[in-house]
């Protein structure tokens, strides 16, 4: 019986190939979007997976007071781990403190500067490491280095690297303990290259962290943590909260810090805090496109079920026949279930197809790197289940409607579909060109805001000015390397910094002056710069001076932004300030800086010159000579003066082009989301327009008759088709201008939604209608009426 089913199923597919073709067509693509969401979805949900107790491992952050608000971060002072396993060890299986290094790898004439991590020891058994080769016991000596399989492939080729040495910088050679596979892309450690001791980031740093004044006071590491199997994380969160605050001095006690343990399951898609509380973050997209790509597969499935029961006075008479001749409804409702399977069966085969052919160009626009695991049975399950239910909700409405035809009126010819029928047919377009319409208005207003970010005033002159990591050597040298470079006419300025221009400095609570108002805790960014760093980024100074030779201002002047003169309740300039212990008076006011994120208001911020280390040197080029050549003697000049450390350099613009990168890959998978609902929508209208006007033929033949023109004609069988839309406009446009507000209320510096753009998604919508529709309509008005009238 079932195979027999199936042939049915197949023979009225062939017979009825215009309508299988959009039926098959649409939910092929409504089914390609919906794996290549699903895959995006399960690779955001899967992060940090590799990781084997990542039910237990979590991260050690602090909520702190400062500005009226309560703010989270993840940095914390130096002592917080020895403090945390000395009261509470018995909470924690494992405890490591952490943080960043960008080094100069060399191992012999190869040398490139990789992004890693020192960890203490214990990190080996928090983290899931898949080693290569070497153990856990790695990170026990203090020269010692772990290191990503890609990293030692780079500098040992296919030979073993274990006990090799690589020197570190040119102060220090370690020697490899291990190599472990690189952390797949959709890991919190994924850029993590190589891995060095705790204990030498203590070594190299022993004259700073034995002489800080205040230990506690700067937030310079992480803590990783893995809770004992019999620990509650929110009772440990409570024992741990106050474990910096009572070691602070009553001025800092004033950030009222509060320490929690933040779990990794959380820390992909829940990373953002407001006020102390958990916002959510990333979990609003995986929501955002798992409902996109279940309504796009939707719209697929109304097709399905508007084709069908379009076609069902074509197929009242074989309805009829079955039925007299025995058929139960059950048997027809199977029937026409199983043709339904059968095409979404079909339509699965071509989705694969091109999920496969689309998942590079998803994946460049995703910023992922995604792969489809052909071998996973847990993929073709879900494949089949997903296609069975697919099948079964599409085809259910048209098999009901179908098989509750009765065979007397049928096979009488009284059977009329009547005009309540089309209703249902009529609804269902509505739904999806409101959903077609929302997606195209959200589309405008996510391509709004980027652009009204992007036209933001930067407060400097990203033109031809880029910056590098600055190593010692190139700072001990750093006059020399300035001389020269402007003796050759390869720069206009260069200048230091322990930021880049794009960047957020460190903050501080220590800045402070009579009359401010101490009711709020003042935390404010503050930057060490070299005298020059004004005329390099050309900052514009709208009040006071600028640094100079002239003055004596290291260590003894700052310039602050608009809004941090916005703090002072008479003029800024000239203001006597403290800063601990130093006295610092403000010299001068600048345009507000968008050293944050462009979406952001601008924050208070404090220059000053600082004659100690400086992490990055800024270089405006030259502007009268060619960039390629310019760069090429520039690093000609610093591998003069630091031949070890290579000169790897961004350009400004480009680096702060990527502040919109986010929202960017946002606003094009949701274009590319939207136009595919819309195409799959006119598929849909295109089957209906065809059905109209095959069903209408002897209506239109007798109107030409009449004298009807081919416009007349046309703008009948249009009309019904722009009135849904009309309709699905007034519907989607409250709708989206509801949720794209509140989706722009998260941004500080926001754009309102324009008016045209509703006005120009609703002209859209109709212009496409009308091109999709006319064709048939067209097509059916030209015919000559004697051939729809002759049998009459």
């Amino acid at each position: 019986m079932l195979r027999n089913y199936i042939k049915i199923a197949w023979r009225n597919l062939l017979k009825n190939k215009g309508f299988s073709a959009i039926n098959i067509g649409g939910l092929a693509l409504g089914m390609t979007v919906a794996i290549l969401i699903g895959l995006w979805v399960y690779d955001e949900i899967s992060f940090d997976n590799t990781h084997q107790k990542k039910d237990r491992i979590v991260q050690v952050m602090q909520h702190l007071q400062g500005n009226g608000d309560k703010n989270t971060q993840a940095w914390n002072p130096y002592p917080m781990a020895s403090e945390i396993r000395k009261l509470y060890g018995s909470d924690f299986e494992h405890l490591s403190q952490s943080n960043g290094s960008y080094e100069v790898l060399k191992v012999g004439d190869k040398k490139a500067v990789h992004e890693g991590k020192f960890f203490e020891e214990e990190i080996t058994d928090i983290l899931t490491f898949d080693f290569i080769e070497g153990t856990k016991s790695a990170l026990n000596d203090p020269y010692s280095i772990m290191l990503s399989e890609r990293v030692a492939k780079s500098f040992f080729g296919e030979a073993n690297a274990i006990d090799k040495v690589i020197s570190i910088d040119d102060k220090y050679d370690v020697k490899v303990t291990a190599v472990y596979k690189d952390f797949p892309e959709n890991s919190t450690f994924k850029s993590v290259a190589y891995v060095m001791p705790w204990k030498l980031f203590e070594i190299r740093e022993a004259e700073w962290l034995n002489n800080m004044e205040d230990p506690w006071r700067p937030n310079f590491t992480f803590t990783y943590g893995l809770l004992a199997k019999n620990a509650d994380l929110e009772t440990v969160s409570a024992k741990i909260k106050d474990t910096r605050l009572r070691n602070l001095n009553e001025r800092l006690a004033l950030q009222k810090p509060e320490v929690f343990l933040f779990p990794m399951a959380k820390w992909h898609l829940y990373e953002e805090f407001e006020n102390g509380i958990n916002s959510g973050g990333r979990i609003e997209y995986v929501w955002l496109f798992g409902i996109v790509g279940l309504f796009v597969l939707f719209l697929a499935c109304i097709n399905f079920m508007n084709l069908s029961t379009a076609q069902s006075e074509k197929k009242a008479k074989e309805v009829g026949i079955r039925k007299a001749i025995g058929s139960k409804k059950n048997q027809l409702v199977f029937q026409y279930l199983s043709e339904s399977v059968l095409t979404t069966t079909l339509a699965l085969v071509i989705s694969i197809a091109l999920a496969f052919l689309l998942l590079p160009s998803f994946n460049e626009i995703a910023g992922k790197k995604i792969q489809i695991d052909w071998l996973s049975p847990v993929f073709w399950s879900l494949l089949i289940g997903f296609t069975l239910i697919v099948g079964l909700l599409s085809g259910s409405y048209p098999a009901l409607y179908l098989s509750s035809f009765k065979p007397v009126k049928v096979l009488k010819g009284t059977f009329k579909a009547g005009k309540m029928a089309s209703l249902p047919r009529k609804a269902l377009v509505v739904v999806q060109f409101t959903v077609s319409i929302a997606l195209i208005i959200g589309t405008l207003v996510v391509f709004q805001q980027i652009n009204y970010a992007k036209e933001r005033p930067l407060g400097y002159n990203q033109n031809n000015l880029i910056f590098k990591r600055i190593s010692e050597k190139e700072q001990h040298s750093f006059e020399a390397i300035k001389n020269e470079l402007k003796s050759k006419g390869l720069i206009e300025e260069m200048s230091e910094s322990s930021d880049p221009p794009i960047g957020m400095g460190s903050t501080t609570t220590g800045i402070d002056w009579d009359g401010r108002d101490k009711s709020q805790n003042l935390v404010v960014p503050f930057f060490g710069v070299s005298k020059d760093y004004g005329k390099t980024i050309d900052w514009n100074v709208i009040d006071g001076r600028d640094f100079s030779d002239e003055f004596d201002d290291v260590g003894k002047a700052f310039i602050i932004n608009e809004a941090a003169a916005e703090l002072f309740e008479k003029g800024a300039v000239g203001t006597m300030t403290r800063w601990d212990v130093d006295q610092l008076k403000v010299i001068g006011v600048v345009d507000n800086m968008i050293v944050g994120s462009p979406y952001d208001q601008a924050q208070p911020m404090f220059y000053y010159l600082n004659d100690g280390q400086k992490s990055f040197v800024n270089i405006k080029l030259s502007g009268t000579k060619n960039i390629t050549e310019s760069l090429a003697g520039i690093k000609a000049v610093f591998a003069k003066f630091d031949p070890e450390n290579a000169f790897e350099y961004e350009f400004a613009d480009e680096a702060y082009s990527t502040k919109f990168s986010s929202l960017e890959r946002l606003s094009k998978l949701i274009n590319i989301f939207a136009t595919l609902a819309i195409l799959i929508s006119c598929l849909g209208l295109f089957g209906l327009a065809s059905f109209m006007a095959m069903q209408r033929s002897k209506e239109i033949g007798v109107r030409k008759v009449l004298g009807a023109t081919v416009t007349n004609l046309w703008a009948m069988l249009s009309k019904d088709f722009i009135i849904l839309i009309i309709i699905s406009m007034f519907i989607a446009a409250p709708l989206a201008a509801y949720f794209m507000n509140s989706w722009l209320d998260g941004f500080d510096y926001k754009t309102n939604i324009a008016w045209w753009t509703f006005a120009v998604t609703g002209l859209g919508a109709l212009f496409i209608t009308l091109a999709t529709v006319s064709y048939q309509s067209i097509k059916a008005a030209i015919v000559n009426p004697v051939e729809s009238l002759k049998s009459e």
